[in-house]
């Protein structure tokens, strides 16, 4: 398995880019390490898919290098660089059965059948697929086509990376947490370098150790699921990953600190900088109706099974509160507050608050 060192890297469609929004991927400066689980989460169009195909070589970057340890592959072609690769939609051989699909890299670079049958039965027997060895791949259910498919990129002892192209977008959605298992388990039995391009916020959270957030061809941040959760950098992330999302709500900066609708609201800490467009975020789990804080109506109101999700409308500003207990009702006036430990001030969307350790 190998190193990804990302350097300087930068990609636009056009011939002759004239400035930072011609580029469809902004300047990249990155290292995965060997035999780390990866996710790229983003929108669609956000440059997710573009970073995979430059690293797999389908595409070569407008600027900088691609390292896989200390080797510079940029200008290697696909077949070179080692990479079994995983696409959205299976790609198995119909005629053949589910045996010689997962033998087939191994037998195409040439290796003994014994060596085959090892490393054959040894996959199947982690995806859970030795019953079907002898069956033919097209009477396949989807599912277990991409089954065999990742299998195939997992057959092979002697690859760089693995790369998963939205390997689930097109399962049923009660068979998507099996194959996220599957592939976690898969991780860490293999112990192989993954990187997992998905739209879908569970499926980077469920699989990566390390998630890399992308909007509008740029990296926002880079971290693990936690630090994701608990600490967006930008208030894409905040938006972005969390059901619901980190509410964002427009405030004024002024003697140091942050008002929202005219209310002082206390931060985490110390406010770092500010910008032209300052806003309070707050995750709606750490959100409180009660006795105190800022005036609001009810605009909905929710039962979800294990909590309740309350809209609150101060002003024109929806403010997301997660909690338990009783429902109040829609039209009913309620006070919102905080909890100071996570509530972050943006400032032009990059997060603007000092976080102070606790008991300091």
């Amino acid at each position: 398995m190998a190193r990804i060192t990302l350097r300087n890297l930068r990609h636009s469609y056009l011939s002759e880019p004239s400035d930072d929004g011609d580029y469809a991927l902004k300047r990249i400066d990155h290292v995965w390490r060997d035999g780390g689980a990866y996710a790229l989460l983003g929108p669609s169009g956000c440059g997710k898919s573009t970073l995979l195909n430059i690293i797999s070589g389908l595409l070569h970057p407008s600027e900088g290098r691609i390292l896989f340890n200390d080797d510079d592959v940029t200008d290697l072609p696909t077949d070179k660089r080692n990479i079994a690769q995983v696409f959205q939609f299976p790609v198995v051989y119909d005629t053949m059965t589910v045996y010689d699909n997962l033998a087939f890299p191994l037998r195409n670079r040439g290796r003994d059948e014994e060596f085959v049958r090892g490393r054959v039965m040894a996959v199947a027997e982690m995806l859970e697929v030795e019953s079907m060895l002898g069956a033919r791949a097209a009477n396949l259910a989807p599912d277990n086509k991409q089954k065999i498919s990742m299998g195939r990129g997992l057959v092979r002892d002697d690859v760089n990376a693995v790369m998963f192209d939205e390997p689930l977008t097109v399962i049923d959605p009660h068979l998507k947490w099996k194959l996220r298992s599957k592939l976690k388990e898969l991780h860490h039995r293999v112990n192989a370098t993954m990187i997992y391009v998905t739209h879908d916020q569970t499926e980077a959270l469920t699989f990566a150790d390390e998630v890399v957030v992308m909007d509008l061809g740029e990296i926002v941040q880079i971290g693990t699921p936690v630090e994701l959760f608990d600490r967006p950098a930008h208030t894409f992330v905040g938006h972005f990953i969390g059901s619901p999302g980190m509410n964002i709500l427009p405030c004024e900066v002024r003697d140091g600190g942050a008002f929202f609708n005219g209310v002082s609201v206390p931060l985490e800490g110390p406010i770092a900088k500010t910008g032209t467009r300052n806003e309070i975020g707050i995750r709606p789990e750490f959100v409180s109706l009660g006795d105190a804080g800022v005036e609001g109506v009810v605009r909905k109101a929710s039962d979800v099974g294990r909590h309740n999700v309350v809209e609150v409308m101060v002003g024109d500003t929806r403010i997301a509160a997660v909690g338990s207990g009783g429902l109040p009702g829609v039209g009913e006036a309620v006070r919102v507050s905080f909890r100071r430990d996570r509530t972050r001030l943006y400032a032009d969307g990059w997060l603007a608050t000092e976080a102070v350790e606790a008991g300091a």
